[in-house]
């Protein structure tokens, strides 16, 4: 088997072996994602090209990234992958001109490993402060109309897990640390005639939780 590129992800002996043809495969993906743009996000929703199945690639609930169990450890082909990542209902996709392939995702596509506060504009009043991330891929995103936050329920009572859309329906799942540095800037306000403990963005509130759950109200 020829010598992969130098920026192709290792493969296990094992794997190798027995697939030679997958690493042809991820290669013409490769190929055809950078001929796509490669800098940035690629304009995936202007291209229909043939659905190729499923490939063993996982976005992993870390960040990490894997082909055939082995982590690609390139933040350049990481980020060229994550260039033309689409979602199509709850299927995750690889989207180029001539193909796609289904990937799994075990959480969330990205990380917010960042944040710091963007002093607010004059038409989302005194208290218009905008949060600003940094995804594990060095996406910044301003949370605000178009790049709202979520937060899903946790394992234990009362747990939340936060969610930031990045683009494409595409979601960052906040990082330990700045989901703690977020919840120092939460406050109370009432939505639908219920005090909600949540925080504000970009003009917008994001409601966490019944502020009577927190002891609050």
């Amino acid at each position: 088997m020829p010598a992969p590129e130098p920026d192709t992800p290792p493969v296990s002996p094992d794997a190798a072996s027995s697939t030679s043809s997958a690493t042809g495969r991820l290669e013409a993906l490769m190929a055809a994602a950078r001929a796509g743009g490669g800098k940035g996000p690629a304009p995936v929703e202007l291209w229909n090209p043939p659905d190729c199945g499923d490939m063993d690639m996982v976005i992993r609930a870390d960040g990490t990234w894997t082909y055939m169990g082995t982590p690609i450890t390139r933040p350049a082909l990481v980020k060229l992958f994550a260039s033309v990542l689409a979602r199509e209902g709850e299927r995750f996709v690889l989207k180029t001109p001539v193909e796609k392939v289904g990937i799994t995702v075990e959480d969330a596509p990205f990380l917010a490993v960042d944040m710091a506060v963007e002093a607010g504009a004059a038409e989302h009043g005194p208290r218009g402060a905008t949060l600003v991330f940094r995804t594990n891929l060095d996406d910044v995103v301003r949370c605000g109309p178009g790049h709202q936050l979520r937060f899903a329920h946790g394992a234990g009572e009362g747990e939340v897990v936060p969610y930031l859309h990045v683009r494409r329906g595409l979601e960052a799942r906040l990082s330990r640390a700045v989901h703690l540095d977020l919840m120092e800037l939460g406050e109370v306000r009432e939505e639908g005639g219920v005090p909600m403990f949540g925080v504000a963005s970009g003009g917008l509130f994001f409601p966490i939780l019944p502020a009577a759950e927190l002891g609050l109200d």
